[in-house]
């Protein structure tokens, strides 16, 4: 294309000194071959067409010879260098492809690799392609800057960097088919070499250039190898996504899921256009697809009940037939969904019950994680914690250390925890591990240490120690209070409510954490009569600050407002996940009186009238309750 048009150019420019032609003329004549035209300058003209003419536009694709079929069928490095003696005719596309075979015999024979490429003949043959290097085709320039990488060179090798030169002066003129081979073969090694400005192109080239792509599996590719090095890029492959969304099969789809996973992008209209298409298509999906699935929708907590059930009701049939790790995968996604499908989770308790021996006890531990965050008490619940304590017993101290404390913590909120267990975690020589340490990562154990302590304290009255010191205690209280809740609109409405219904702000407490663990969203102390008292001289022993010195007057009660949200119960449902279900536990056996709030049914009352009416009820209701037992 390019010699056209200079070919017309030159035919323009040889025609200049003719006075007739005018500027449009000009153009006019440009358009026609050159020994068409009579001018005074015609001999001119028609030599610089005959030299033009010989100039070939495209190199010419030799046809096959023998030496090609001798690079073929080499099996090792040393016949491959013997083509290089002088006998054989190579073109200057030969050097790059031998260049390509050496590269894959190494890789294949596992050979030792640098004492090959010192051999003269190597070096001879790198120098040759440095020669050629202008001349080499497209796609085979790309296959050899992938064999260099390959093969080690160093980052101040003179023949990789001038390949990589190369490459660069042609991204934009090669198909995007050889952008996508690049991307897919090379881009981990342009990491390694600190090939920045040959990597920043590429990525450029393959954004430009997004329309080009025509199929799924370019757009699969590129999200896996190069989308998360390029926003851009990521942006346009979503887009290209959505518009070839018919055309994905589910491997496809399972693929652009564990990438999305992988990368935790959680774009939206990707994953409900996944989400519609795996409900609505006749796919067949196999068990790791399945479980893969499961696994991308856990990771990147995107609900969609449809497919949850459809995920549930193939993996249901299949899992006599799993292998441990794939069970224990499934809840585990599950859980982070906070999907509880029963017959699904009862089928994983009898699968343990029935090939305990085949469960490590890293996996038996969180299967117990698992069941804990949904609060799934199996059927057979005696023989399977039986079976846990069992497998669990001489394994759980040489677990991680956090692992050991989530183990335990789960085991509290299933109350299945034992009194050895319980001193395994309390004891001095393990909790000052974390309680000592300031890494952030820390505050959450440490809260599931507390959490542990009042299950020791509130649950197990035979249980005589170790505790967790006071002071050990007020530390973590620190950390919990420094990463506190954020204010709700439902907190927000619901705090003004109170305020608004009792009319002094002495009758209440907002946000208070008690020595539990737990943070109270609001608390009262009523009299005999059930009227809320000024609280701030009585004494409140519960709280992580202890404050007040007079006792309660006789008949009083202390009564704690739980606000229960969206995202405090199993999805699709209206059970609480399992931490929660312990703090209620937790603070009834602490002597208050819960009043729970639950999101669904403060949604559905519309004036402050109706919000403060229905506090005074459940406050009312709870009292009752309590007078009853």
């Amino acid at each position: 294309m390019a010699s056209r048009l200079m070919k017309r150019c030159i035919c323009l420019l040889a025609t200049h000194q003719t006075s007739p032609l005018t500027v449009i003329g000009r153009v006019r004549l440009a358009r026609v071959p050159c020994n068409m035209m009579t001018t005074t300058h015609g001999s001119t003209v028609s030599t610089l067409d005959n030299l033009l003419d010989k100039e070939p536009v495209f190199t010419p694709y030799p046809l096959p010879q023998e030496v090609d079929q001798q690079i073929e069928k080499a099996n090792n490095p040393e016949e491959i260098l013997e083509l290089l003696d002088g006998r054989h005719k190579l073109h200057h596309n030969h050097a790059a492809i031998i260049v390509i075979k050496l590269a894959r015999l190494l890789a294949d024979k596992h050979q030792d690799r640098d004492l090959i490429i010192k051999d003269s003949r190597v070096q001879k043959l790198f120098r040759s392609v440095d020669k050629q290097v202008s001349s080499i085709w497209h796609g085979t320039l790309m296959n050899l800057l992938r064999s260099l990488y390959a093969l080690q060179l160093p980052e101040n090798s003179k023949h990789l960097r001038s390949v990589e030169q190369e490459v660069r002066w042609r991204l934009r003129r090669v198909k995007y088919k050889n952008l996508v081979f690049l991307a897919e073969t090379s881009i981990p090694y342009m990491q390694e070499q600190t090939s920045k400005e040959l990597l920043t192109e590429l990525l450029m080239y393959l954004e430009r250039r997004w329309t080009e792509i025509d199929d799924c599996r370019t757009v699969v590719t590129l999200m896996t190898k190069a989308g998360h090095l390029s926003e851009a890029l990521m942006g346009r492959l979503e887009d290209k996504f959505l518009e070839l969304a018919e055309q994905f099969g589910p491997e496809d789809l399972r693929r652009v899921m564990l990438t999305m996973a992988s990368q935790n992008r959680r774009s939206v209209p990707l994953l409900r256009a996944i989400s519609y298409h795996l409900a609505q298509k006749p796919f067949t999906l196999t068990r790791g697809m399945l479980i893969d699935f499961a696994y991308a929708y856990g990771k990147l907590n995107f609900h969609q009940t449809q497919i949850f059930q459809k995920l549930a009701a193939e993996l249901l049939p299949q899992v006599s037939s799993m292998t441990p790790s794939e069970i224990t995968q499934c809840s585990k996604s599950f859980a982070f969904l906070k999907w509880l499908n029963l017959p699904l989770f009862e089928a994983f308790a009898q699968h343990i019950l029935n090939k305990a021996d085949s469960f490590t006890p890293l996996q038996l531990s969180n299967m117990i994680l698992a069941f804990a965050r949904l609060n799934f008490h199996p059927e057979q619940e005696e023989q399977f914690f039986s079976l846990v304590h069992r497998k669990l017993e001489s394994e759980l101290a040489n677990l991680n250390p956090i692992l050991q404390v989530d183990v335990v913590w789960s085991l509290c909120v299933l109350q299945q925890v034992q009194e050895a267990q319980l001193q395994g975690v309390l004891s001095q020589e393990f909790h000052k591990q974390f309680l000592d340490s300031k890494f952030p990562q820390n505050q959450n154990i440490c809260q599931k240490l507390v959490h542990i302590n009042a299950t020791a304290q509130l649950e197990h009255p035979k249980y005589i120690g170790p505790y967790l010191p006071l002071a050990t205690c007020q530390q973590a209280f620190c950390l919990q209070t420094s990463t506190s809740r954020k204010m709700t609109p439902m907190l927000k409405d619901f705090q003004d409510i109170m305020k608004g219904w009792l009319g002094s702000e002495d009758k209440v407490r907002f946000g208070e954490t008690t020595q539990y663990g737990w943070e109270l969203d609001a608390e009262l102390v009523l009299d005999v009569d059930n009227q809320p008292l000024p609280m701030k001289n009585f004494m409140a022993p519960h709280l992580a600050q202890p404050t007040g010195t007079q006792p309660l007057p006789p008949g009083a009660k202390r009564l704690a407002f739980l606000r229960w949200e969206f995202p405090n119960f199993t999805s699709r449902s209206k059970d609480l996940l399992g931490r929660f279900v312990m703090a209620r536990r937790h603070l009834q056996a602490a002597g208050l009186l819960v009043v729970d709030v639950p999101y669904y049914e403060w949604l559905e009352l519309k004036s402050e009238w109706q919000k403060g009416a229905y506090l005074k009820d459940k406050m009312g209701k709870t009292v009752a309750e309590d007078l009853a037992k």
